[in-house]
């Protein structure tokens, strides 16, 4: 099986786009953020040309999140479900989904914005909600994938110059601390378990100054895995490919294989 996925900054924007990487990359599954389409926008005939079956949750305009499955999909929920209160109720940023045997969770994390903030603080309301979410509905035993834009870099090595981050968020240790709560409960960062010593490997590129030809960017898409699927990973890969060209995200999708 590979799995992917892809910051896309506007679906309706890069649809095109997607659609021809889908043909290049035959992902069994992708994983979609930021398409900022509602679900009645949402292109499903396109994609099921494709092959693909796909689930949709957004509310149009802003955030939203896709799962595309050609193994199937089943067991469908979006948000936290009933009794988390939500800080960011109504922003469709998580998206469950069974994917050829595998629970995939599609999650946007808020970005944050700045520290201190109220933004900040709801985001890191957030990662609870997501690690009580995640507690509540799977085991470490259970084959499972948290994956997508977590706007956070795990470590400094994740982000061009830690210097040029300091007071900023996505690497405060609040944030790094809540994606470290996830691995704790038994998660496995799929980047880190192929490339352990892969320095400075990014997955986004600010639009502005030419970060992407500079090589100034971060890792903050993640594929966060249990056990079971981190026994199956044989390879995987960030298309930086994907963010060249005419009118790119400013994400690059990451790619990764397993062993059937």
């Amino acid at each position: 099986m590979r799995f992917a996925t892809w910051n896309v900054n506007s679906l309706k924007a890069r649809q095109d786009r997607v659609e021809e990487w889908l043909e290049y990359a035959q992902p069994d599954v992708l994983c979609v953020q930021e398409t900022k389409l509602s679900d009645k926008t949402f292109p499903q005939l396109a994609f099921g040309a494709l092959g693909y079956d796909a689930v949709h949750h957004g509310p149009g305009q802003w955030n939203g999140v896709a799962t595309l499955s050609r193994v199937g999909i089943t067991d469908v929920s979006s948000g936290f479900g009933d009794g988390v209160l939500d800080p960011y109720q109504g922003d469709a940023r998580l998206l469950a989904t069974l994917c050829g045997g595998i629970k995939f969770v599609n999650v946007y994390v808020p970005n944050g914005r700045e520290v201190p903030s109220e933004f900040y603080d709801r985001k890191l309301e957030w990662f609870e909600c997501l690690y009580s979410f995640i507690d509540g509905c799977a085991k470490p035993s259970d084959p499972l994938v948290i994956l997508g834009d977590f706007n956070v870099a795990p470590e400094d090595r994740d982000v061009w110059s830690p210097k040029a981050f300091v007071g900023d968020t996505h690497v405060t240790p609040p944030e790094r601390d809540a994606v470290r709560r996830l691995q704790d409960w038994g998660l496995q960062d799929a980047f880190r378990v192929l490339y352990p010593d892969t320095d400075q490997l990014f997955t986004y590129w600010d639009y502005r100054r030419g970060d992407f030809h500079q090589h100034k960017g971060m890792r903050i898409d993640l594929a966060l895995a249990t056990q079971p699927v981190v026994e199956r990973l044989q390879w995987g890969l960030v298309d930086r490919n994907a963010r060249k060209g005419k009118l790119p995200s400013d994400h690059a999708p990451m790619v990764f294989d397993l062993a059937d």
